[in-house]
């Protein structure tokens, strides 16, 4: 790479690893790669369950530049005194082997050592309380929890015993597995919905495995349930019946505590956006911002980038409101117009809706 392009990809590491220590004090090469967009979460957790070896092989660039990547990251950290501290990285397998990162043909022992070492350090914020540090710690180090999917296709065979698969299947060195010749086949699946009996369930469980469906349009995997022993499952619904009204006024404390962060939220953003957009009218920055921070609503206000006020969320925000309030877009999807072509006919408008709010109004 040439020096140049080094200093601006110093540049954008730097940025994505501040961006990451605002949010959770810690930052790894994983979270950053994921922020540049060269490893899609839907890789990452192929990866984390052992169906994809090395890492590497879902990244989207060239070796070198992952190498300044890596340096940048590291030389960033260490000029503003972070921690480094090693993470074991092992499958969501039963025997929990460890995951590589790289796999370079080629590349002497000790250059491989590094590079992995350099994907497998954490680095935390100085002067961090000792129980905020071993908490940190703790979550990173954790292995993974077994999984099984739901599969998007029916009629898928069993590597081992070419059967039908049945409704789950377990991935064990990229083979598909059917819960029986995976030995999970004495556990009952428990769908997701009631967060303290899941909870409970997989803990009284001596095994249990997270149920997960493809969702290929938003590229991730969406958790569907958990599978646990029917012993287990039955401990636990009693422990629910035992203190159900305590949790009834938690969950309703809860409730109103979202609710306040929420319309504080708003209110920020809608700041934010008056900032971007001065000639954005008050009311309409309001509306844009309650229409994408909505809970639960997977808009871009709910996304990383949006609740950390990032200047691109917002701005895709705002244009997403022109789009749809301020031009014919939604008519020409009516009228049968595909959703590209609409988008082109319709940009020129937003984007000269987009450049009078950039100007103060006067």
């Amino acid at each position: 790479m040439s020096e140049v392009h080094e200093t601006r990809l110093a540049r954008r590491v730097a940025q994505a690893a501040a961006t990451q220590v605002r949010r959770s004090h810690s930052v790894s090469a994983i979270e950053v790669f994921q922020r540049l967009g060269w490893l899609p979460p839907l890789r990452v957790t192929e990866w984390r369950q052992g169906r994809l070896d090395p890492l590497e092989a879902a990244l989207t660039v060239r070796s070198d530049k992952i190498d300044t990547a890596l340096r940048a990251l590291r030389d960033w950290a260490a000029e503003r005194g972070l921690e480094p501290v090693e993470t074991a990285y092992v499958a969501a397998t039963r025997d929990r082997r460890a995951l590589r990162f790289a796999a370079r043909t080629g590349t002497p022992a000790d250059r491989a050592d590094e590079i992995e070492r350099a994907y497998r350090t954490h680095w935390l914020s100085p002067g961090l309380p000792p129980a905020r540090r071993e908490s940190i710690t703790a979550r990173q180090s954790k292995a993974p929890d077994l999984m099984a999917i739901l599969p998007s296709r029916t009629g898928w065979t069993c590597a081992s015993c070419h059967r039908d698969g049945g409704e789950f299947m377990v991935v064990e060195d990229a083979d598909p597995l059917c819960l029986t010749c995976a030995d999970m086949d004495h556990l009952v699946f428990l769908p997701a919905g009631n967060a303290a009996l899941s909870r409970r369930a997989k803990k009284e469980s001596g095994l249990s495995a997270i149920v997960v469906q493809p969702n290929r349009r938003r590229k991730r995997y969406e958790r569907r349930g958990v599978l646990v022993e029917e012993e287990a499952l039955a401990r636990a619904e009693e422990q629910c019946l035992a203190d159900e009204d305590a949790r009834a006024r938690r969950r309703e404390r809860d409730r109103e505590r979202r609710a306040q962060q929420d319309e504080k939220f708003q209110a920020r953003m809608a700041e934010e956006i008056r900032r971007l957009f001065p000639g954005c009218p008050p009311e309409r920055a309001r509306a844009i911002a309650s229409h994408a921070s909505l809970r639960g609503s997977g808009r871009v206000g709910r996304s990383a980038a949006g609740r950390e006020l990032d200047e691109d969320a917002l701005r895709l925000a705002v244009a997403a409101s022109i789009r749809h309030q301020d031009t014919d877009y939604d008519a020409l999807l009516m009228a049968g117009v595909s959703r590209r072509d609409a988008r082109d006919r319709i940009r020129a408008t937003v984007e000269a809706v987009l450049d009078s709010w950039r100007r103060e109004p006067g």
